[in-house]
């Protein structure tokens, strides 16, 4: 048949047919033939309770042959958070607070806290009749989790960004704007593909920012933010060495910002489905805007921020109980370049990296690390640090990435 006889119902059921367990065939794999023709008729109904994102699911938990799911529309986040002026006192309202939480993390419920939280919602569950009940099967229960979120709205407290913007970029044709994106895009996969040799793992993300991209690590804890900052770092290697074989505009000019914070993540809708990538909004890419504003060409800014250290992911378990901030975050960073050892940029091994804030150098030869106050044009000001990154190579000069302090202006002011 070819694709003009297909009716407009025919067009429509080819391009409904997307089932995401296609998209987790990693996981997949390691189930049945009947427990993935289960989830894919799964998928099929939660992709109608979400009516072209008209509604958001929220949680869900097994219950006898299928699963009851939550379900509400997508405005109605807010509007439970927004309480009327008469109202406010309302002890039986539901807070801003319960709603974050309950978008965050795990979204599978008891019956009994299903139950409540539907009564404190006003809303009533949804049975999702399947074709055979769920194993409880952990890879099963992951792929669920993944469902769910891909049509909800998912709140993470703490989470590594980096924004790479490239410099100029409005002041160029239409042609160069699309070559020197496209140029940052591979310098991006290039990194990737990279920091895997290493068996470091990061499994990034990324969205426009209009003049380049927003990155972060799918994966959390402190491990998976310190693997950024470093991915960070090869970004800026792989374009600094493009650049300088370059003999015309294809390739950009980056400055670039680090910042850790909370942030919302959802899916788009493209056509008929949401779509596979995740995008993301939140205090943390506002902090990158408005610091990115202020940042010169070539430059490494980094944010005055506190990361959460969850259970597992520090040393020992006082540690664990903590936040570091940014200064400490950097220490930790620099102790974890070990596992770059070995690295090839351009075909030249990578002896050393260093990694440093930079600041005034003292009388006891040591340098301390200067603190900038940036000031939007809103009117508020934030705290900032500029980062410096040297890359060693045997044989060939190494790569200087981020200025030196003495070279930093007037509009970035010590705090």
């Amino acid at each position: 048949m070819e694709f003009d006889e297909l009716s407009q119902s025919g067009i429509r059921r080819i391009a409904n047919y997307s089932p995401y367990l296609d998209q987790l065939a990693g996981l997949a794999n390691e189930m049945g033939l009947r427990q993935r023709s289960n989830l894919v008729h799964l998928e099929r109904c939660l992709h109608e309770e979400w009516s072209l994102g008209q509604n958001s699911i929220l949680s869900w938990t097994p219950l006898d042959e299928g699963l009851l799911i939550l379900v509400v529309p997508h405005y109605a986040i807010a509007e439970y958070t927004a309480a009327p002026a008469d109202q406010a006192d309302d002890p039986q309202r539901v807070s801003a607070r319960f709603v974050t939480e309950l978008i965050s993390g795990d979204r599978q419920l008891t019956l009994s806290q299903m139950q409540k939280v539907a009564r404190l919602l006003d809303v009533e569950p949804r049975f999702v009749h399947l074709r055979q009940p769920l194993s409880n099967n952990p890879v099963e229960t992951q792929i669920i989790e993944k469902m769910i979120r891909r049509y909800g709205i998912n709140f993470v407290a703490s989470r590594a960004v980096t924004l790479f913007d490239i410099v100029g970029f409005s002041l160029l044709t239409p042609f160069e704007q699309m070559t020197q994106l496209n140029s940052l895009s591979y310098s991006l996969n290039s990194a990737h593909a990279k920091m895997l040799e290493q068996d470091v793992g990061i499994n990034f993300a990324r969205s426009s920012s209009g003049d380049g991209f927003y990155v972060w690590n799918r994966d959390h804890g402190l491990e998976a933010n310190v693997n950024l900052y470093h991915f960070m770092h090869i970004v800026l290697a792989d374009n600094a060495i493009a650049r300088s074989k370059s003999a015309s505009k294809a390739v950009p000019r980056l400055r670039a910002c680090f910042h850790v914070g909370s942030c919302y993540e959802f899916h788009q809708a493209e056509g008929l489905n949401p779509t596979i990538h995740d995008f993301i909004v939140g205090d943390v890419t506002i902090e990158l805007a408005r610091m990115i504003d202020a940042a010169l060409p070539g430059q490494i800014l980094v944010g005055d921020f506190m990361a959460e250290v969850p259970d597992g992911s520090a040393i020992d378990d006082k540690m664990s109980q903590m936040q570091l901030d940014a200064v400490t975050f950097l220490e930790r960073a620099q102790g974890n370049l070990s596992k770059l050892s070995g690295l090839e940029l351009s075909g030249e091994r990578v002896s050393a990296i260093k990694c440093y804030l930079t600041g005034e150098r003292l009388e006891s030869g040591e340098f301390s690390i200067r603190r900038l106050q940036i000031k939007d044009k809103h009117g508020l000001s934030r705290t900032a640090y500029n980062a410096k990154v040297n890359i060693y190579r045997d044989t060939a000069q190494p790569i200087l990435l981020g200025i030196e302090d003495r070279k930093l202006v007037s509009n970035l002011q010590p705090a």
